[in-house]
């Protein structure tokens, strides 16, 4: 894919559109410009921290998770948790690695420099997926910016009057009124073209669009995750569970009346029944669902990040 192809359509409208003002609602509408939009709740999924235990090079596991990041994009995935699933182990650098590769996945790559910096870690990024999600903006010039349009920043210089933000354009915008600390990451809005842009700051509630996910380390075990967090609704995937279409109605009923939902996954070596059981717990006591998303599976096994393709895909459509 070539980049003047992609950006190509969202210059198209921007000209069409005859003013330099963002309305998500208006630029769907006239030009078929389809931006996702947020889920009506918060959508967390759990995936455990031995994901990548079974492959022993560093470019294979980065491949790996950058499946994950994908997939969470794909699916408009708010947060994911990276669980320890081993008990007596310590899975902190396994953790650390799967939470570092996707946060850099999910930060603009006009941030990445400032934020990132050289980490052994991050050696095979090259292999990365991109995410193409509406907070990675392809144009990076002054003269495409609309006002009301939304951007992630990072501030780089801070004075009495506000800050500078750079917003991967050629100046950093100026955000008046607020010092903030520098190599912060924020999210502006844009309320002034020009030369200098000039912004606000802004919060990811208000963004009516898909707006990236985050990446949560957990320090404890999936069953006191769960009971930790106030989740109204806890589904489990396991090929023992119940066959997707058994509860799709009333699993649907649930997921439309949720807040704040979770899904989880199990590892390569244990699915989550035997996770939990660690923790001497049944997955029914943590889970509103177990549910088999890949009924009659032709392969013995299937991979974490294949179970998580599939079953979001498949939830997805629950969420209408």
């Amino acid at each position: 894919m070539r980049r003047d192809d992609e950006e190509a359509p969202r210059a198209k409208f921007r000209n069409k559109l005859g003013r330099k003002v963002f309305e998500v609602d208006e630029v769907n509408a006239r030009y078929g410009v389809v931006l996702p939009s947020k889920h009506s709740g918060e959508l967390s999924i759990a995936i455990p921290a031995s994901l990548v235990s079974d492959v022993p090079h560093l470019r294979e596991k980065t491949f790996k998770i950058g499946l994950i990041g994908r997939a969470a994009a794909i699916f408009r995935v708010d947060e994911i948790i990276v669980f320890p699933d081993l008990p007596r182990v310590d899975q902190s650098r396994d953790s650390n690695l799967i939470a570092t590769i996707l946060s850099y996945m999910e930060t603009p790559q006009y941030l990445r420099k400032r934020l990132f910096k050289i980490k052994p870690e991050l050696r095979y990024a090259g292999v990365l997926p991109p995410l193409r999600t509406p907070h990675h903006p392809l144009s990076d010039r002054i003269e495409n910016l609309m006002v009301g349009e939304y951007r992630e920043g990072v501030a780089v210089s801070s004075f009495t009057g506000g800050s500078l933000v750079d917003i991967g354009v050629e100046q950093p915008a100026l955000v008046s009124g607020a010092q903030l600390p520098i190599n912060s990451r924020v999210t502006v809005r844009i309320i002034e073209l020009g030369r200098r842009p000039k912004a606000v700051l802004a919060s990811r509630d208000e963004v009516k669009v898909y707006w990236g996910y985050h990446v949560t380390i957990s320090d404890i075990p999936f069953g006191q995750l769960v009971r930790s967090r106030p989740f109204d609704l806890v589904i489990a995937t396991s090929r023992h569970g119940r066959p997707f279409m058994e509860v799709r109605d009333e699993l649907g009923k649930r997921w439309k009346n949720s807040s704040r939902t979770l899904v989880a996954f199990g590892a390569p070596t244990q699915g989550l029944y035997e996770i939990v059981a660690h923790e001497r717990l049944q997955l029914d006591e943590v889970a509103h669902f177990t549910i088999n998303t890949i009924p009659s599976q032709g392969t013995e096994t299937v991979r974490t990040e294949e179970a998580i393709y599939v079953s979001l895909a498949i939830l997805n459509l629950l969420a209408g």
